[in-house]
């Protein structure tokens, strides 16, 4: 497999993370394996906001599984990988969608995910995001 097809693979299995959809329970223990343990993690605009992964993954956790967001899923929309080595950078548009509160919503922004290449295989070293709306 090569380098930008395990990194999709990867990509995919960081957005899916947070389905919801049908019932499912968001698979949010997979970030722990996807982005390494000392991972930076940043929200820019209005609420500019740095995360451990487990600040991270902690209020989603919450806000996936306490009912007030349900049918959520997220989604590339476009991309752009730029692979050198052992490290890669991607940045993209995404999509999402969901009900919050009773309410259905959409959704979308930028994000920017860095790569390297471990012995287990290509893992998320940072991310950041900006929503649109």
């Amino acid at each position: 497999m090569s380098s930008q097809s395990e990194i999709d693979v990867v990509t995919a299995e960081f957005f899916g993370a947070f389905d919801n959809r049908g019932g499912r329970t968001a698979d949010l223990d997979r970030i722990r394996r996807l982005v390494l343990p000392g991972g930076v993690i940043v929200k820019t605009g209005p609420e500019f906001t740095v995360y451990t992964v487990e600040e991270f993954i902690a209020p989603r956790r919450t806000l996936l599984g306490d009912g007030r967001l349900t049918e959520f899923s997220e989604w590339e929309s476009s991309e752009r990988t730029d692979i050198a080595g052992d490290i890669a950078s991607r940045f993209g548009e995404y999509r999402k969608s969901g009900v919050l509160d009773g309410e259905p919503f959409e959704g979308g922004g930028v994000k920017t995910i860095q790569f390297v290449r471990t012995p287990d295989g290509w893992r998320i070293s940072a991310f950041s995001w900006y929503d649109h709306d």
